[in-house]
């Protein structure tokens, strides 16, 4: 089970790119599901549904905060941060620059990402996680890995 919530964390946490809205995201999802369980048709297709929900949740909690800019930085990394700048050493890591870059793009774009790099599924399961045509599937991917790899260049991290 913990798997599960882990997974659903982790899609959630791409599309909001946020902790707190993340694990606000996820409950959301759990409990909705929870909600909704008499409406799973087929229960092998249960990871499929339960992450369809997770997405429309990480939609509603982006809508009902509104775009927040702000990242969290985790306590540690504060003097690791520090300490960096100190030494006149960058502190834009690959990880920053690949957030950064997601905030920049569009939460649709974000969410496919997620669901086809992040959680593997291909084509034919993303079609079916968002309800939407496979030849759609393949040209939002595209749209979106594109999207992506032009606010990485934007930023300078992609030449």
């Amino acid at each position: 089970m913990h798997a599960r919530i882990d997974a659903i964390y982790r899609l959630s946490y791409a599309i909001v790119g946020d902790e707190a809205d993340a694990r606000d995201a996820t409950q959301e999802t759990f409990i909705a599901a929870w909600r909704r369980i008499r409406e799973l048709r087929d229960p092998d297709r249960f990871d499929a549904w339960l992450q369809r929900i997770a997405v429309n949740s990480a939609r509603m909690t982006l809508r009902a905060r509104g775009r927040r800019r702000i990242r969290e930085i985790p306590s540690g990394d504060v003097s690791a941060l520090a300490a960096a700048s100190d030494r006149g050493a960058p502190v834009h890591s690959d990880a920053d620059a690949l957030g950064a870059a997601l905030d920049l793009i569009p939460t649709d774009q974000r969410t496919i990402l997620a669901l086809h790099h992040l959680e593997g599924h291909g084509v034919a399961e993303l079609a079916e996680i968002l309800r939407i045509p496979v030849g759609t599937v393949k040209s939002r991917l595209h749209t979106a890995r594109r999207a992506l790899q032009d606010a990485l260049a934007a930023d300078g991290q992609v030449r």
